[in-house]
């Protein structure tokens, strides 16, 4: 057995006796670390994600920083709609933006469906370098991917939208072409996901950020939910736990867990007790702090912590996370405390 399998973080994924509550966060490594604004001062967004050896530093500098239970390797979402035939930029101050969105169906048949060698090598490189690294000090590495609606979303509407027009209009119109879509991404993420745990991940999170603030419960389960299930019975095979994460999809927790994965992921919008009674205490959850409260002073973010823990009230599954990703301005010493907070009230359990 790998020596990891024990590891808190691990263990909590399959609900079994931790000695502590395991943490780690969403964009954990990022903006807000004075580490990674020196790397990106050097270099784009894209240029680091494609150099292995940057994106593993990247990965390993929270480590370094704070006692966290799990890393995440330094890439994005997006990178693989590039292998696809999408034109993908990152622009400072404005975000991702894709120059050639999708149109028509006609545009969708000219996807490739690239394999995770052709399309992500340099992530998976910094998986094999990250993973080296992180397994002599016990720590797992969690890979990822987006989830098709979400990557969908982006490549339909150019970049983020506010209403998802675009994207619910082809969607509704053209459901053969949304089909057809949906199915060339879970081919692509399905191998990109497993060729990571090849690498080196030991755990895999799929990201479906945008769902739930796009789509009411009667169009996820027409038109998001047949496809996350196909992704997460595709990469069961893989061996790892897998966390199913979403946002804005408090009102129907229980579709999104039916989609699959061993964690379930609940961001800030629903108490964390309320939203494990819907998705199941078979299946372990994880979250669930509003990502706001890191900007806070220390009582008011004890307060919150303190609320998440004693909702959760030992209950064998919790990775104590954010309902979403850090902000840049977060304070490192704020994510310390936090951390070092997590582990001094639940060691024992």
């Amino acid at each position: 057995m790998n020596s990891l399998e024990n590891t808190p973080f691990l263990l909590a994924a399959r609900r079994q006796p931790v000695p502590h509550t395991p943490i780690w966060l969403m964009r954990q490594a990022g903006r807000y670390m004075p580490e990674y604004r020196a790397i990106r001062a050097k270099y784009g967004m894209l240029e680091v994600m494609r150099t292995p050896e940057l994106a593993a530093e990247v990965t390993l500098q929270p480590i370094e920083a704070f006692d966290i239970d799990a890393a995440i390797i330094f890439s994005d979402i997006l990178p693989p709609l590039i292998g696809m035939g999408l034109d993908l930029e990152f622009i400072g101050g404005v975000g991702p933006r894709i120059h050639n969105p999708i149109n028509s169906a006609a545009d969708i048949e000219q996807l490739r469906v690239p394999t995770a060698a052709e399309n992500m090598q340099p992530t998976l490189d910094a998986i094999k370098i990250a993973s080296d690294a992180l397994t002599p000090r016990n720590i797992p590495l969690i890979g990822f991917c987006g989830a098709p609606f979400t990557l969908a979303s982006y490549a339909i509407e150019g970049g983020g939208s506010k209403t998802y027009a675009k994207t619910k209009t082809l969607m509704y119109n053209d459901p053969a072409a949304w089909d057809m879509l949906m199915r060339k991404l879970v081919a692509v993420q399905a191998d990109y996901l497993q060729a990571q745990v090849t690498y080196g991940a030991s755990a895999l999170q799929v990201f479906d950020s945008w769902a739930g603030l796009a789509m009411g419960s009667l169009d996820y389960e027409r038109y998001i939910q047949p496809y996350n299930t196909l992704l997460f019975e595709q990469i069961a095979a893989a061996g790892v736990p897998t966390i199913n994460f979403s946002t804005g999809t408090a009102v129907y927790l229980d579709k999104v867990a039916a989609c699959g994965g061993d964690v379930v992921g609940v961001d800030w919008r629903i108490p964390i007790d309320e939203a494990w009674a819907k998705i199941g205490h078979d299946r372990a959850v994880q979250g669930n702090l509003d990502p706001v409260a890191l900007l806070t002073e220390w009582p008011q973010l004890k307060e919150r912590v303190d609320d998440v823990l004693g909702r959760v009230n030992g209950r064998l599954g919790h990775i104590f996370n954010l309902g979403h990703g850090i902000f840049p301005n977060v304070p490192v010493d704020t994510v310390r405390r936090l951390v070092d907070y997590v582990h001094e009230q639940t060691s024992g359990e």
